[in-house]
């Protein structure tokens, strides 16, 4: 009886240091490219995902004390840009990145929307640089060491991700104190990376960009044509066998990155699909081990 009341305080303890700390609110004035939210487009949560997006928040997940590495990561959950697929790739991660002393904030961004936004391409975009503009302003509050904030983010929301890290010049947000919206590291996962037609995943497209874009608009946010010399390290990872996102959007990248000379790894499992993480016990251990080769954490 004594060792199943010990059991049980443990399994208390360990899901009391996993709950989020802070749900804070992206925004503390008017929402940037917004307009008034219809009656009927109404934000909802369930089967681990939000839909509707209209209140776009941050969900604080703090190491505990004296395990901190400095380190902290924006995670951008998937969902093709019709849901956030919060809980799966959004909390689990970023739990377990808490474990191993990174700061890990889940961002609930708002989704494309004409009903919503007056530029629905722009909105995850606008919502992504506000939280990297977040962490970095509020880095001694959360100990976090600013010129290590990262972004992650898994299929479309790995698109978002790397977004951020290749149009972080152009603040799309107010930003009148000039701070950096550039992320020190990106981490895409199984990620839509182009928006030309032949690669593309179309139903991301189809939500971010319309039914018919310009293709000035598909090359703006192909990000494989995006890539420049100061665009920020990056770790990749997807499965060869992934029939939902093909894999070439992760080889493409990597070879835009390496052409630019930008420090790159990828991992391209043989099996696995789509969401590999849920199948694949340990997929971040060679993550965490190229964050420390690449002196994020030590």
């Amino acid at each position: 009886m004594k060792s199943i009341k010990i059991i049980i305080a443990l399994m208390l303890f360990v899901n009391c240091t996993l709950k989020a700390q802070e749900v804070i609110s992206l925004y503390s004035t008017t929402i940037p490219n917004s307009k008034v939210v219809p009656a009927d487009y109404k934000e909802s949560f369930g089967g681990g995902m939000y839909r509707n997006v209209t209140n776009p928040t941050l969900e604080i997940y703090l190491p505990e004390k004296g395990k901190e590495t400095g380190a902290a990561v924006v995670i951008c959950p998937g969902g093709g840009y019709s849901v956030v697929v919060y809980q799966g790739e959004g909390v689990s991660n970023a739990k377990e990145l808490a474990k191993n002393g990174i700061a890990a904030f889940v961002l609930k961004y708002r989704l494309p929307s004409d009903a919503i936004m007056t530029d629905k391409s722009t909105g995850p975009l606008q919502d992504a640089q506000q939280a990297i503009k977040l962490l970095r302003e509020n880095a001694v509050k959360w100990n976090v060491d600013p010129s290590k904030i990262g972004i992650m983010g898994f299929s479309a929301g790995g698109h978002l991700a790397s977004t951020v890290a290749t149009h972080f010049e152009k603040a799309l947000i107010e930003n009148s104190k000039g701070t950096s919206l550039r992320p020190d590291f990106q981490v895409v996962v199984y990620p839509v990376i182009s928006m030309q037609q032949n690669l593309t995943h179309r139903d991301s497209r189809k939500q971010l960009l319309g039914e018919q874009p310009s293709q000035q608009l598909i090359d703006l946010f192909s990000n494989e044509l995006q890539v420049k010399d100061n665009t920020p390290p990056a770790y990749i990872t997807h499965a060869a066998d992934d029939t939902t996102v093909d894999v070439d959007n992760s080889i493409n990248y990597f070879e835009a990155l390496r052409r630019h000379k930008v420090s790159v790894e990828l991992h391209v499992y043989p099996k696995g699909g789509h969401g590999f993480i849920f199948g694949r016990k340990g997929w971040m251990t060679p993550l965490l081990e190229w964050m420390k080769q690449s002196k994020i954490i030590q």
